[in-house]
């Protein structure tokens, strides 16, 4: 069976749509596409205000994402990270700091970063995995320095 899409779901802890608003704002070709809130109805099980966002679903440079307010259940991790594959330094340098922006400044090294969210970004120049398995081992392992 092909798999038609694929659409990534984030959780959040109250914060979701200030996230996808801001990330809206990093990269090019994005948009919000739909905002859903939780309803009266359903309360006493989702313990949500009435009206406050429940998912926003957007999409940066063509990928899908869903945020959605869950809780304080679950957290981000480095464990999953979003790869952005830079053309040259500038954009390398803008995702850098943008997405550096009032996250953990200790998780900033190696082209690693978490943003103020806590999601991790590696932003990398288009041509890595190409350095990294140059049959130049040399070439290879500066790669990696």
């Amino acid at each position: 069976m092909p798999l038609n899409s694929l659409i990534t779901c984030l959780w959040f802890d109250g914060n979701a749509e200030e996230a996808a608003n801001y990330y809206v704002s990093v990269f090019g070709n994005s948009r919000i596409t739909g905002i859903k809130k939780y309803p009266e109805a359903g309360s006493a099980i989702h313990k949500r205000q009435p009206g406050t966002v429940m998912t926003i679903t957007f999409e940066l440079n063509g990928h899908r994402f869903v945020g959605l307010n869950g809780g304080p259940a679950y957290k981000f991790s480095p464990a999953i990270s979003f790869q952005v594959e830079c053309e040259d330094q500038s954009e390398i340098d803008h995702y850098w700091e943008r997405l550096g922006e009032g996250g953990d400044e200790e998780a900033k090294q190696c082209g690693w970063v978490t943003d103020k969210f806590g999601v991790s970004w590696q932003i990398v120049p288009k041509a890595l995995p190409q350095i990294l398995t140059d049959e130049d081992e040399e070439k290879a392992d500066k790669g990696m320095g």
